[in-house]
């Protein structure tokens, strides 16, 4: 089977992309599952929305470092 269907620069985008929209979903997701299991509403979902904003800029901060290091 060819899984190679889409060039490189593609799926390395893709995989960006991806990096970046979990680095903000899932400490929310986390944040709304814990308020949810221990009825601490809003506090688990305000914790992940902070939380998801570190890491994601973090991840920006990753990337554009990597990216200054080809040029």
């Amino acid at each position: 089977m060819n899984y190679n269907l889409l060039p490189k620069k593609y799926l390395e985008y893709i995989g960006l992309g991806s990096e970046i929209a979990l680095s903000i979903a899932l400490p929310i997701l986390l944040g709304r599952y814990i308020d949810t299991k221990f009825d601490s509403s809003p506090v688990g979902i305000l914790v992940g929305v902070g939380f998801g904003l570190l890491l994601f800029f973090l991840v920006i901060l990753r990337i554009s470092k990597k990216l200054n290091n080809r040029k």
